[in-house]
């Protein structure tokens, strides 16, 4: 494939910047036209199974949300639209295909076949890193019919939906008796806000309204009936609104959806840095750590650490503006993806996980299940890889539409971002130690709008001219 250059990332620990590049070079493999599974830059981006070739939902909801990184090497809302193409008349948009036949799988467990409802969540990510107001207009009717078929399949009197827990992926983690999943309801209430803002960004008010209107309502009701006051937790509910023991990584939803107050949020963040709970060495299990069902070989969904979820996770940290803490388990994790790749056992290879143990180094495991963990899973190990490091590690937070790049620096240290193609803008943001003191180099074709935050102490928006130009922190 011709490929023009990837965004090259500056850190301090060079083997951070060895992944990076390595899983962007590893991309190129997984990139398949399913009608001959030869390795295409046409097919979609799929992670082949025993000669089998299935577009799953969630992987191409998550994977566009490092692959919108790429230069536009790789379509981040390719595998996307290919959901959007097979809406049916009813409006329903089913987890799984087969990409050969085009046919939809379904399971015992789930029947209709419904996914996490995140889809207008990653239409507003595209949005920020393509300013392709147009995409949204063309897609929102899609989005609508599918909240539609939601709403008619799964939405119950009492307000909330019946969806199975399986839709959430979460295949094998013990939350027997769910009958209203607190990860699939707040993931309602995610779309229903992103929806929201779709609409304000074409100026529709009513769409806007209608959305803001149903996400306040989810989130009276996920508030009122799944917040334990005891655990302080989100818990999922049987069939008669009785909350279920289990504490599980799905309780951490209602934090990317903004559900808790300022109160409850501490109650459920502290969760993450207590070590009995979800504040593991590796965070964070996928099952608490004082659950009876929890195994520290990771055993699927009873304790293994996802990298899907600890994205979701972190992302639920920013929103309640705990961008350190967020950076640091941002770094724990991707010390463990590391160490996972070069293991210090030589007799083992190392390689990219789809789950590791949360005690300790090393891919997680599952009885009977030997193909467990998938190896080079790039769909999900992209996120802590590319949108993790860079969102994270070196703290970039960029809008084209508002001309905007938002850098949160918590350590000042030798990091940043070069020729990162923003729409028909390359940019680049490092800091260096000069003899003046720590200074921050740019470089850009066209003028853009920069705000740095630095330590949390100083913060100051300036307005980045085209070409070369540089700040002294000291002088700010």
């Amino acid at each position: 494939m011709n490929r023009r250059d990837f965004p090259k990332i500056h850190f301090y620990d060079q083997d951070f910047v060895d992944i990076y590049d390595k899983t962007w070079s590893w991309l190129t493999d997984y990139w398949i036209d399913p009608s001959t599974g030869a390795p295409s830059s046409d097919g979609y981006f799929i992670y082949p199974q025993q000669g089998e070739f299935i577009l799953d939902q969630t992987e191409a909801i998550f994977s566009s949300f490092f692959l919108v990184y790429s230069n536009r090497n790789y379509p981040a809302n390719k595998n996307i639209d290919y959901f959007y193409e097979r809406q049916e008349e009813n409006g329903a948009i089913r987890w799984k295909y087969d990409a050969k036949t085009n046919k939809p799988i379904t399971e015992r467990s789930n029947p209709e076949g419904i996914g996490l409802p995140l889809f207008a969540w990653a239409e507003f990510n595209l949005y920020h890193k393509s300013a392709n107001k147009r995409r949204i207009k063309e897609v929102m009717p899609v989005l609508q019919k599918y909240m539609e078929w939601i709403d008619r399949s799964f939405k119950q009197a009492n307000g909330l939906y019946a969806a199975p827990a399986e839709s959430s992926t979460m295949t094998n983690s013990p939350r027997k008796g769910t009958y209203y999943p607190v990860d699939f309801n707040s993931c309602m209430a995610i779309n229903a806000a992103h929806m929201s803002a779709l609409g304000d960004i074409l100026n529709d008010k009513d769409l806007s309204f209608q959305y803001k209107k149903m996400y306040f309502s989810l989130k009276t009701r996920i508030n009122s009936l799944m917040w334990d006051f005891e655990t302080g937790f989100y818990h999922d509910l049987d069939k008669n609104e009785q909350r279920l023991p289990q504490k599980t990584i799905a309780g951490f939803w209602p934090l990317l959806a903004e559900l808790p107050n300022a109160d409850r949020a501490d109650q459920l963040i502290s969760h993450l840095s207590n070590p009995g709970t979800f504040g593991t060495e590796h965070p964070f299990p996928s099952l608490s750590a004082d659950s009876p069902d929890f195994k520290e070989n990771g055993e699927g969904f009873k304790g293994s650490v996802y990298p899907t979820f600890n994205f979701m996770v972190i992302k639920g940290l920013e929103k309640y503006q705990r961008y350190d803490f967020a950076r640091e388990c941002a770094i724990r994790h991707l010390y463990f993806i590391l160490e996972g790749l070069s293991p210090i056992d030589t007799k083992q290879k190392g390689d990219l996980y789809e789950a590791y143990m949360p005690c300790k180094e090393g891919p997680a495991s599952m009885s009977r299940t030997p193909e467990f963990p998938r190896k080079r899973c790039l769909h999900y190990a992209g996120l802590s890889t590319i949108a993790m490091m860079i969102e994270n590690v070196i703290g970039l937070n960029i809008s084209l539409p508002r001309k905007t790049v938002d850098w949160v620096i918590p350590n000042l240290e030798i990091m940043g971002i070069e020729k990162l193609s923003l729409k028909r803008n390359l940019i680049t943001i490092l800091s260096n130690k000069s003899n003046r003191g720590w200074e921050i180099q740019m470089e850009s074709e066209k003028l853009y709008y920069f705000t740095i935050n630095i330590l949390d102490q100083k913060k100051k928006t300036l307005p980045i001219p085209s070409g070369k130009c540089s700040m002294l922190i000291d002088k700010l």
